[in-house]
């Protein structure tokens, strides 16, 4: 094993795999890979290996279709079999509500330049999708660029493209400690000897707190159990495979919390369930690996219900297997990527519960930072600095709970979300409240939004909600009249010395107030 690397990537699932390829392609090849057991283990193995380009934030999206691009590159450089499936895929409406969210999604990838979505009817659904009933939506979106690949497949090619351009990865090779010299490099002690490095990935998914915590950083990730059933064969599915000479499309039913896709000559179906389950909430073992969780299909007996009313040949069909196992989660449901706040070239790439979707995108994002000092472009849902000291173990629970189990719900225009708070407040916190204030968080502090009169409660649209009215009413006193703005939530600087003055009017984009005086400054 070597003894000193430019960068050691720990953690050997599809995204740590992905990292150490970027960071070749981009030219370091000094780099070593660490797996405490064999590759895919932990949460890469038993993912049922989706992928697609849609996401809420347009450049989490770009990254998701990077994602996909990369796959014929990685398995022609590698020659490791992939199996890709790029099958395409409707996403299902069976409310009027889903179908004008479907509607933004489709503008949103139309801007993006994914001109092949279509909007579709139930009925052009049906002839996509013949498993689906008809009658039970209002509307839907066929999205040609989605599939599934094998996760094995995945992996082992971005190991093998990496070791091709230079790069080395051990497998069974545990990290025990780190520590970090004066002149900031890292000693990383393994249980086969220790390496030198410049920089620490940890990309440890299962295990990223535990690699955290050897720096003493708690991230704010949770693994939650995460189900899906194997059905037997299925006639329907050798019918439909007959009729469109291919295999069935992807289909997410966001009303029935599910997603399923053909896998072999029956069907997989996943849920992301109401009843969602932590699993080994404050630490995860070091000897788990390639084993699953004890299926419960009574927690996702509802989701299962809606999914056969909406599927009605899933009723009929046998269960093969349930399979349940642990993937991680971040409060939001997005990535952790990036330089971690007061630490010297330590870097995270975990709580990529999508990696099959996102894998590359970060692996591209994060070898571009370590490298060139840059993403290169727009990384912010997924930086891990959006996240503050503030993320302790019941926040976190509390808002990786609440993610999950509204995963497939929707999330409206100005809703803020009640799991994990109040955290942090100001003096003035309870005035506030007793006068009617409707909060935000901002970094973890409640911020006063508006306020509501006694008796009205907001209720989100696509178009104005309740608060609408009452903001304008406010905006109006302030503009007619006089008001006053609670900026706690505001980050404060000071600039001292003799030349501030001068040097903030140069900054800013206007000039700086005189004594006594304030100004809003962009």
């Amino acid at each position: 094993m070597k003894t000193q690397a430019k960068v050691v990537v720990i953690g050997g699932g599809v995204v740590g795999a992905s990292v150490l390829y970027h960071l070749t392609k981009l030219g370091c090849r000094d780099v070593v890979l660490l797996e405490r057991s064999e590759l895919t283990s932990g949460s890469t193995w038993h993912a049922a290996g989706g992928m697609h380009t849609i996401n809420g934030d347009p450049n989490v999206a770009k990254l998701q279709q990077y994602t996909i691009e990369l796959y014929q590159e990685i398995e022609q450089l590698s020659g490791q079999d992939i199996t890709m499936h790029m099958t395409g895929g409707v996403m299902l409406a069976a409310t009027e509500e889903r179908f004008d969210w479907l509607k933004g999604v489709y503008a949103k990838g139309k801007y993006l330049g994914m001109d092949d979505l279509e909007i579709i009817t139930p009925k052009r659904a049906h002839e996509l999708l013949p498993l689906i009933d008809p009658s039970q939506f209002v509307g839907a979106m066929y999205d040609p660029i989605e599939g599934h690949v094998d996760p094995y497949g995945v992996t082992h090619a971005y190991a093998k493209s990496a070791r091709k351009n230079g790069a080395e990865f051990y497998t069974h090779t545990k990290v025990e400690s780190l520590s970090q010299d004066t002149d900031g490099t890292w000693n990383v002690i393994t249980d086969k000897g220790a390496i030198k490095a410049e920089h620490i990935v940890n990309a440890a998914g299962l295990w990223a707190r535990e690699v955290g915590r050897m720096v003493g950083l708690e991230l704010p990730v949770l693994a939650m159990e995460h189900m899906y059933l194997l059905t037997e064969d299925m006639p329907e599915v050798a019918e439909a495979n007959a009729k469109t000479g291919s295999e069935v499309i992807h289909a997410v039913d966001f009303d029935g919390e599910i997603y399923v896709r053909q896998e072999r000559g029956g069907m997989l179906m996943g849920t992301y369930e109401k009843a969602c389950v932590p699993w080994s909430e404050r630490e995860t073992p070091w000897e788990f690996g390639h084993q699953l969780l004890e299926p419960d299909i009574d927690r996702i007996a509802p989701s299962l219900e809606v999914g056969f009313r909406h599927f009605p040949a899933f009723e009929r069909a046998g269960i093969k297997q349930i399979i349940n196992g642990p993937f991680t989660f971040a409060p939001d449901g997005n990535p952790l990527v990036g330089p971690i706040k007061g630490m010297t070239n330590y870097w995270a790439a975990c709580a990529v519960m999508a990696g099959f979707s996102q894998g590359g995108g970060v692996g591209l994002a994060l070898a571009n930072w370590i490298v060139n000092g840059d993403p290169d472009f727009d990384v912010w849902a997924m930086d891990v600095s959006r996240f503050g000291d503030y993320t302790n173990m019941a926040y976190t629970n509390a808002r990786v709970r609440e993610n999950y189990s509204r995963r497939f719900s929707i999330r409206y225009p100005n809703e803020e979300l009640e799991a994990g708070r109040p955290l942090l407040t100001t003096s003035i916190y309870d005035r506030q409240k007793a006068a009617g204030a409707q909060f935000g968080a901002a970094y973890g502090l409640e911020v006063p939004l508006w306020y509501a009169p006694e008796g009205v409660k907001d209720e989100f649209s696509w178009r104005r909600s309740t608060d609408f009215e009452y903001i304008g009413a406010e905006a109006r006193g302030v503009r007619d009249s006089v008001g006053l703005g609670d900026i706690s939530g505001f980050a404060k600087y000071s600039v001292t010395g003799k030349a501030a003055h001068a040097w903030l009017d140069r900054m800013l984009a206007c000039h700086v107030p005189a004594v006594g005086r304030m100004t809003l400054a962009p």
